[in-house]
């Protein structure tokens, strides 16, 4: 899997100065179209239902709901900006969440010392799944798939098949159950990381050399950039992301359990894959995937509001993934052949 730094889908200057209002529409269509059908969306189903829809009880429902999704696909991308996959969102936020209550309840640990345990864990494990993808040269889909099996039977291991409860404190309890200007505080735990990841990854050496690496390595390596230490480093970046979700689930859950967890791989991996579709199309991009993860969001909401069945979310997950991607396809065959 490549993240290619690419300008492919996004028009030039040039290429537009001529071009009639049809041409602008069409190859502005791959680089905003998700924004365009999330706004969409949002319309249709306010006015399909307006007293469900268009409230500050769903708004602070949608954010709730999808703020840990958003955390791990921010996670996720970062490795996808140098070419790396990393299965471990899905997998490690299973046993994180339960290291969170376990070493309160369990351990009568204090919580911000728990809390401080699970985010060192989640970078020691980052850095095992850069070594082993650097060093070991194993495909990063293996190596992770391979990490994230072993923490989940970790998990079951220390819970035994039970659940985890306990007393746990009201300050714990805050983390994600705090509310600012009338908002969940997850809701700006996201935007912090979104503007601190955008920042990094589009204006600092960091970011240009990781998608250096993502679309070239050898190319990277060959002009000086020390690809290992970049590679490691983004995976230890996703594994502290994944880590502080787990503690934001325990908090959220109260209880922890191996059976939670796993289902936000699937959302967390198209939320970053549609994140490479929209807004710069061709790379993955932070921005990109805060959009992916809304029309998720908006849709899989306002469908549920409809009647929708369980399958629906997986469903709407999938078909989303399929229509993005086609779009970029779409956009891509059209500037290759007007070549």
């Amino acid at each position: 899997m490549q993240s290619l730094e690419s300008n492919a889908l996004e028009p030039t200057k040039a290429e537009l100065k001529n071009a009639s209002l049809r041409t602008r529409i069409l190859r502005f269509l791959p680089v905003y179209g998700l924004v365009l059908l999330t706004g969409f969306l949002i319309i249709l189903f306010s006015v399909l239902l307006p007293n469900t829809f268009p409230t500050l009880l769903n708004l602070r429902a949608i954010i709730s709901d999808k703020a840990i999704i958003a955390l791990l696909s921010l996670g996720a991308m970062i490795p996808m900006a140098a070419g790396r996959i990393d299965l471990t969102v899905g997998y490690g936020i299973v046993l994180w969440h339960i290291l969170a209550i376990s070493l309160q309840t369990t351990f009568g640990i204090p919580w911000p010392i728990a809390v401080a345990i699970v985010l060192s864990l989640g970078l020691f494990t980052g850095f095992l799944n850069g070594l082993l993808v650097e060093v070991a040269k194993i495909d990063s889909f293996i190596a992770t798939l391979g990490t994230g099996t072993v923490l989940y039977a970790l998990a079951l291991w220390h819970t035994g098949g039970r659940q985890m409860v306990g007393a746990l404190p009201d300050s714990f309890y805050a983390i994600n159950g705090t509310f600012v200007f009338g908002l969940p505080i997850t809701g700006f735990y996201v935007l912090g990381i979104t503007v601190a990841m955008w920042l990094i990854l589009e204006y600092t050496p960091i970011g240009r050399y990781l998608y250096a690496i993502g679309a070239n390595q050898r190319a990277a390596q060959l002009n000086g950039i020390p690809t290992r230490k970049f590679v490691i480093g983004a995976f230890m970046s996703s594994g502290l992301i994944t880590a502080f979700a787990g503690v934001l689930l325990a908090s959220k859950l109260r209880i922890g359990q191996a059976s939670v967890g796993l289902e936000f791989l699937l959302p967390a991996l198209v939320g970053a894959f549609l994140g490479s579709t929209t807004i710069k199309p061709g790379r993955v991009n932070v921005w990109g995937t805060v959009v992916g993860v809304a029309i998720l969001a908006v849709g899989i909401s306002g469908i549920q509001q409809f009647g929708g069945s369980f399958w629906v979310e997986p469903m709407f997950n999938g078909v989303t993934l399929l229509i993005a991607i086609g779009i970029a396809g779409y956009a891509q065959r059209r500037k290759g052949a007007n070549k």
